[in-house]
């Protein structure tokens, strides 16, 4: 049975930090020294946030460290890897696994 994730790509938790700040897209690239495109691809979920973005996103965002941004990019990615799993015939190892 395919788990589905409740949760939210972490690009999806930087819009609200934006708009709280009522600052554009444009405006904020610019300021975490970015392309408007990498940061549209970040917030639309295309992209996830890499260790130099958690830096810059840190950076920008004082309020969060660049630990917060890579822990909720961990979340997902294992969480998608949990949805993909549950397509996959994996059977656990154990001694009698060698015998196979």
């Amino acid at each position: 049975m395919k788990v589905i994730y409740e949760g939210r790509h972490p690009g999806e938790q930087v819009r609200p930090r934006m708009e709280a700040l009522k600052l554009s897209v444009t405006a904020t690239a610019q300021a975490l020294g970015v392309t408007r495109k990498c940061l549209s691809e970040l917030l639309n979920g295309r992209f996830g946030v890499s260790p130099e973005m958690a830096l810059r996103l840190a950076a920008g965002f004082p309020d969060t460290t660049p630990e917060f941004w890579l822990d909720l990019q961990m979340r997902w990615d294992l969480q998608v890897a949990r949805n993909k799993l549950g397509t996959l015939e994996i059977k656990p190892l154990t001694e009698n696994s060698r015998h196979a």
